[in-house]
């Protein structure tokens, strides 16, 4: 449930008391983008909220609301798919980072649970540009965490299945991909040819899932996160 940590659900005195302990906002980061037939469009920020919620349960802090806008990858050819360039969203963080340094807050985390190049340049740039002596900007993501993770990061394959799998189960729903035996895997074509039963999957195939990687993932993620902010 974790609503007593979800900064959009309470009031000024509840945020203010929160913060006393400990002076830290995460910001959750994703996109509305397809992620073949068995993950949900809005997973990259999904995700990024779990795990933020998670991380300030054994850090403190509070957990903005995710935005769904997310920039690069090569994806927005793909049904469902909505991205933007990555002016509109630096504005939009340069506004909020600025308006939570006023409110008085000591640390923000950007968490991008979109993680091509474009949009870890972007956070990464933005934690430059924000952090000073009395400000702490972390720009965080699962590409940056990779020599702390089981297996790479990857696009609705393996991984980001293995992870949602770990953190909402109730999102998942591999009984819409058809079998191994009925559907093998053909990699050449996954990324062009709509017809293929991984559409759009880049990595591992996920329908093929080590026993216990869900909880090892999502655990290996939660701890990076919570070392990382300290």
């Amino acid at each position: 449930m974790r609503d007593h940590l979800r900064l959009e659900l309470l009031t000024p005195n509840d945020i203010e008391a929160a913060l006393k302990s400990r002076s830290l906002v995460y910001v959750p980061l994703g996109t509305i983008e397809w992620h073949s037939h068995h993950l949900p469009v809005g997973f990259d920020g999904l995700c990024a909220h779990e795990l933020c919620l998670r991380a300030a349960e054994q850090t403190g802090g509070l957990v903005m609301p995710p935005l769904y806008f997310g920039t690069g990858g090569g994806h927005s050819a793909f049904p469902w798919t909505v991205m933007s360039p990555s002016e509109p969203i630096r504005a939009l963080l340069e506004t909020l980072l600025t308006r939570l340094r006023d409110f008085g807050v000591k640390q923000v985390v950007l968490y991008s649970g979109h993680f091509p190049e474009e949009q870890v340049a972007l956070i990464e740039s933005l934690a430059r540009a924000f952090s000073s002596a009395t400000f702490r900007v972390d720009a965080l993501a699962p590409s940056l965490a990779k020599d702390s993770l089981p297996i790479l990061g990857d696009h609705a394959a393996r991984f980001e299945t293995a992870l949602m799998l770990g953190l909402a189960p109730e999102h998942v729903f591999l009984n819409r991909l058809p079998s191994v035996d009925s559907a093998p895997d053909v990699l050449e074509t996954r990324m062009t040819d709509v017809k293929h039963p991984l559409y759009g999957v880049y990595g591992p195939d996920p329908r093929i899932m080590p026993e216990g990687l869900p909880t090892e993932l999502s655990e290996a993620m939660i701890r990076w996160m919570v070392a990382r902010v300290g």
